[in-house]
């Protein structure tokens, strides 16, 4: 039996082509499909350079207490990519 180490991916694109004013951090949203769906694939682990965090962008709502770190991909439509998260994540984006 064969195993290959893989990863499911949702993908996302920039949505200004500079970082935002306020924080530094670039603005990212879903790869949507033309029917709406979010874009997924699975790929290689060796395809995998590092992972991203992303923060919502959460607006000027107040986010509701029973939301769960489960659902944030379906609850927000903007994110930030962190830069800040750690010294790597910093070097490697900007």
């Amino acid at each position: 039996m064969v195993v290959t180490p893989c990863a499911f991916v949702h993908w996302f694109k920039w949505v200004h082509d500079s970082q935002d004013e306020n924080t530094g951090m670039q603005v990212v949203e879903p790869e949507t499909l033309k029917d709406g769906m979010h874009f997924a694939s699975v790929i290689h682990l060796d395809c995998i350079f590092c992972a991203a965090h992303l923060m919502p962008v959460f607006g000027s709502e107040f986010v509701p207490t029973y939301l769960s770190y489960t659902q944030t991909l379906d609850a927000f439509r903007t994110y930030y990519v962190n830069k800040y998260i750690d010294h790597q994540a910093f070097e490697i984006a900007w």
